[in-house]
This record gives C-alpha cells, sequence and structure tokens, in this order.
C-alpha cells in the first residue's frame, strides 16, 4: 500500500468524510482529495492526519507500526516530522557504487521524523549485505553532521573514485573497519586505510511502499 491508500483506507475504516478530516486538520477537502489520488506524494501534515485517523505517522508514511483498528484509539501521536529530505543517490549495499549526484531541487524529498541537520540526505538500499537490519530498498537517512563512532551505520566514500558503501563501523584500537551485518557475506570487515572518509552517520531507516 501507498501513502494516499492507507489515508484513504483508514480514513474510510473510521466512517470519516474527507470534508471533515479537511475541517479537523485546516485545510481544503481538495488538499485531502489530491493526497487521496496520489497528486501530493509528501503531504506536510502527516502528523495531524494521524491524529484525526487515530494512527502513528509512521504507519501511514512507511506502513510501520500497524495495529488492529480497535485498538488504534490507544495510539499517541508520533514524533513531529522534522523535515523533507532529498533523495540524492543510491547506494549498493555490500560492494562499493558510484554515487549518482543528483540537485536537491530536482530531487524526490522524503520525510524523516528525528532530529537532524539541514544536511541531510536519503540512499535507497540495495542488496543484502545489511540483512536483517536493513532491507533491499529501504530509505536510510544519512546526516553529514552527527559525529561517527564505533558501532555506527555509516555511508563512507572512496576519495578517488567518487564511490560509496554502506556498513557498519568497527573501530579496534587505532584500527578503523567497515563491517556487514549479514554474517554469510564474504568480505566480513574492510579496512579503513585513508583510502576512503565517512561521508555521514544513518540516522533513521524506512520503507516507502
Amino acid at each position: 500500500m501507498t501513502i494516499s491508500e492507507r489515508i484513504r483506507s483508514r480514513r474510510k475504516a473510521l466512517n470519516i468524510t474527507q470534508a471533515q478530516l479537511a475541517s479537523e486538520i485546516g485545510v481544503s477537502q481538495n488538499a485531502i482529495h489530491k493526497i487521496e489520488d496520489g497528486t501530493t506524494k509528501q503531504p506536510r501534515n502527516i502528523v495531524e492526519i494521524a491524529r484525526v485517523l487515530k494512527c502513528s505517522p509512521d504507519w501511514l508514511l512507511f506502513g510501520k507500526e500497524a495495529v488492529p483498528p480497535s485498538e488504534m484509539s490507544n495510539i499517541s501521536v508520533g514524533p513531529e516530522i522534522k523535515g523533507f529530505f532529498p533523495l540524492i543517490s543510491w547506494v549498493k549495499a555490500g560492494a562499493w557504487s558510484a554515487i549518482e549526484e543528483i540537485h536537491a531541487l530536482e530531487a524526490e524529498r522524503f520525510p524523516c521524523p528525528v532530529s537532524c541537520s539541514a544536511n541531510t540526505f536519503v540512499l535507497k538500499v540495495q542488496g543484502v549485505s545489511m540483512e536483517p537490519t536493513f532491507r533491499d530498498g529501504d530509505l536510510i537517512f544519512v546526516d553529514p553532521e552527527v559525529e561517527w563512532r564505533h558501532g555506527a551505520y555509516v555511508v563512507a566514500r572512496l576519495n578517488d573514485q567518487n564511490e560509496a558503501t554502506f556498513k557498519q563501523l568497527v573501530i579496534e584500537s587505532s584500527h578503523k573497519f567497515l563491517k556487514p551485518l549479514n554474517p554469510n557475506w564474504p568480505e566480513q570487515l574492510i579496512p579503513i586505510n585513508g583510502n576512503c572518509e565517512i561521508v555521514g552517520v544513518v540516522i533513521f531507516s524506512g520503507r516507502a511502499f
């Protein structure tokens, strides 16, 4: 299901009209119609919509935390959306993959519910090296201003080839490595020996439906 389908199905399950939903959140009925028909793909008032529909913003956005309708009334409203950030490239998890630079104004944007810097960007995971925590197709939100540390999930880029990978950072004594989470991945430790830099730290992940 898409975000528009989840909003429409939940509204109908509660027997709420588009006009009623629009009135509750302070927008026009046409605005709700555009959300539900998919014209508006990233509604900025998702927290208010979730409150009226008695569900969590995460469920509307990503299909997460779905619970039976009878229990929806007990759900507290989730965290406020902190901003919409651009999908600037895709990273192939498990192998070095070329970053395709995309101008931020031309990029598709996704909402992030956690605090982050204005320079945060989004990448789409491909591959299985970070399973089971991160799956193929997951969106990862990367903040270049977060300080990296041992155990953090990071995006690292080769200095000389403009290529990137998504791994967990492992620090042993003075040595740094990039590690996949999939125990069956053939290359379990990739040494960082001056040939790459850490672009940013993954602060949130979700799945676009």
